[in-house]
C-alpha cells in the first residue's frame, strides 16, 4: 500500500494578480467616500448619512485587512506552512466582521438618539448628489470584484464585496430619506432608516463571520462537491470503491484526500498508476486542488471490522 503525495500544481497567476488589483480598488474607492461622506454629513447632520460615513470609515479599515491578508495568503507555502498561507484570508474576514458589527451598533445609537429627538435635515441637494456620486462609484467597484470573485473564490474578497453591496442598497436608502424629508418634511424617516440599515450591518456581520469560521474549523466542502468527488473516483473501472473521503478549504486552496480500494492482486505499479488518473480527474473538476490518495486493498475496511 501507498500514499500518493500531492503533485505540484500550477496556479493561475494572473488570479493573484486580480486579486491585489481588487484589495486597491477596495481601499481607493472606500478613501474616496469618506472624504465625500464627511462632508456631506458637516452640511446636512443627517443619522442616515452618518450611516454610511461610519459604514465607509470601516469599509476602508477592513479594505486594508483585506489588502494585507490577500497579500499573505498568496504567499507560496514554505517550511514552516507547508499548507501555504490561506486562512488569513478567513482571518481577515473575521476582522471585518467585527468592524461591520462595531458600525451597526454606532448608527442604531446614533438612530435611537435621533427618534428622541427629531431634527430637520440642512442641504439635502448636496446630501443626494454624493450618495449619487456613490452609487457610481460603489457598483463600478462591485462589478469588478465579482468578476475577481468569479476567477479565483477568494473569500476575503466575497466578504470585502459584501461590505460594498450592503451600500449600494444603503446609499438608496438615504438619498430616499432625504427625498422624503423634502417633500414631507417628515423628520422621524431620517432616524428610522437609519436604524434598518444598522440592523443590515450587524445582519451582515454574522454571515461574515460564520463563513470565516467554516473555513478556519476545516468545515468540509458542500454536499455537491464531495458527492461530484465521489462520482468522478467511482467513475474509474478500477476503482472498487472509497473511503474516508476528507476535504477543507483554505482561502483559495482546496484539499482532498481520500482512501482508494482496489483489486488486491494487482501490482504496486498498477495501483500508482490508476491513483495517478483518478486524482488528475479529480483536479480537472477542482482547478488547483492538492490531492491526497492512499489506496488500500479491496475488502481491507471489513476485515479489520471483523478483526475488531
Amino acid at each position: 500500500m501507498t500514499t500518493n503525495t500531492p503533485q505540484q500544481t500550477v496556479k493561475d497567476t494572473s488570479n493573484d494578480a486580480l486579486m491585489r488589483a481588487a484589495t486597491y480598488a477596495s481601499v481607493g474607492v472606500a478613501l474616496i467616500l469618506v472624504f465625500a461622506k464627511l462632508y456631506a454629513w458637516t452640511l446636512t447632520e443627517s443619522v442616515a448619512m452618518l450611516s454610511t460615513l461610519v459604514d465607509s470609515l470601516l469599509d476602508g479599515a477592513a479594505s486594508i485587512v483585506t489588502l494585507v491578508a490577500v497579500r499573505h495568503a498568496l504567499t507560496p507555502a514554505d517550511r514552516e506552512h507547508r499548507f501555504g498561507h490561506g486562512k488569513a484570508e478567513a482571518l481577515a474576514a473575521m476582522t471585518q466582521s467585527v468592524f461591520v458589527a462595531g458600525s451597526g451598533m454606532v448608527v442604531l445609537y446614533q438612530a435611537g438618539e435621533r427618534l428622541l429627538h427629531p431634527k430637520p435635515l440642512a442641504h439635502t441637494d448636496i446630501g443626494v448628489a454624493v450618495m449619487i456620486f456613490s452609487i457610481a462609484l460603489t457598483l463600478c467597484l462591485v462589478l469588478f470584484q465579482s468578476y475577481v470573485i468569479k476567477r479565483s473564490g477568494s473569500v476575503a474578497i466575497t466578504a470585502d464585496s459584501l461590505h460594498y453591496k450592503g451600500d449600494l442598497l444603503i446609499n438608496l436608502a438615504v438619498i430616499a430619506a432625504f427625498l422624503i424629508q423634502m417633500s414631507l418634511s417628515w423628520t422621524l424617516i431620517d432616524p428610522l432608516i437609519g436604524g434598518v440599515i444598522a440592523g443590515y450591518l450587524l445582519f451582515g456581520a454574522w454571515r461574515i463571520l460564520h463563513t470565516a469560521l467554516d473555513m478556519l474549523m476545516d468545515r468540509e466542502l458542500p454536499t455537491t462537491d464531495r458527492k461530484l468527488i465521489q462520482n468522478i473516483v467511482m467513475s474509474h473501472a478500477d476503482v472498487r470503491d472509497l473511503h474516508e473521503l476528507r476535504t477543507r478549504r483554505s482561502g483559495q486552496d482546496v484539499f482532498i484526500q481520500l482512501h482508494l480500494e482496489l483489486d488486491a492482486d494487482i501490482t504496486l505499479m498498477k495501483a500508482h498508476i490508476i491513483s495517478d488518473d483518478v486524482e488528475r480527474q479529480v483536479r480537472d473538476a477542482f482547478k488547483g486542488a492538492e490531492i491526497f490518495i492512499h489506496q488500500d486493498p479491496e475488502g481491507l475496511m471489513e476485515a479489520h471490522a471483523q478483526r475488531h
